[in-house]
């Protein structure tokens, strides 16, 4: 995966910072007006918010690692798609989504996140995708 941009290793630690770092950590990626706007949720609107954000996904689910399974770089954006695997009721799950980012200078001004989730049924991925045959989708050890 390609990450030796300014814009890629940014986002490498952003997601990092998601699974690891405080709400500071977090928000440090961001410009003072970011925004994250997502298709299960209302936006979450300024660099302070998405940090505390992230801070409560994180809590929902103790446990769970995020990774970036592929990032896409051009001139005018980023693109990743990832992955968050966790344990709910015993059952082993992964969610899957894509992510595309804008910068304003190497800060991230906006995330544009395409996913579904269902609580009850928390797995999601491409219907018949053979991500098991595809290295990319191997979770690092």
């Amino acid at each position: 995966m390609p990450d030796s941009s300014p814009r890629s290793r940014r986002v490498l630690s952003y997601f990092a910072a998601c699974g690891y770092g405080t709400p500071q950590e977090i928000a440090s990626h961001f410009t003072e007006d970011a925004a994250i706007y997502d298709t299960n949720h209302r936006p979450v609107l300024g660099r302070e918010a998405i940090g505390q954000f992230w801070s409560r996904v994180r809590e929902q689910w103790s446990g769970a690692s995020w990774h970036v399974d592929t990032l896409v770089e051009d001139a005018d954006g980023l693109a990743i798609e990832w992955s968050m695997a966790g344990v709910r009721e015993g059952e082993p799950f992964i969610v899957r989504g894509s992510e595309h980012y804008v910068f304003e200078g190497d800060l991230i001004r906006q995330i544009r996140q395409y996913w579904s989730f269902d609580p009850e049924a928390p797995a999601s991925e491409l219907v018949d995708f053979p991500y098991a045959d595809d290295p990319r989708f191997r979770p690092s050890s």
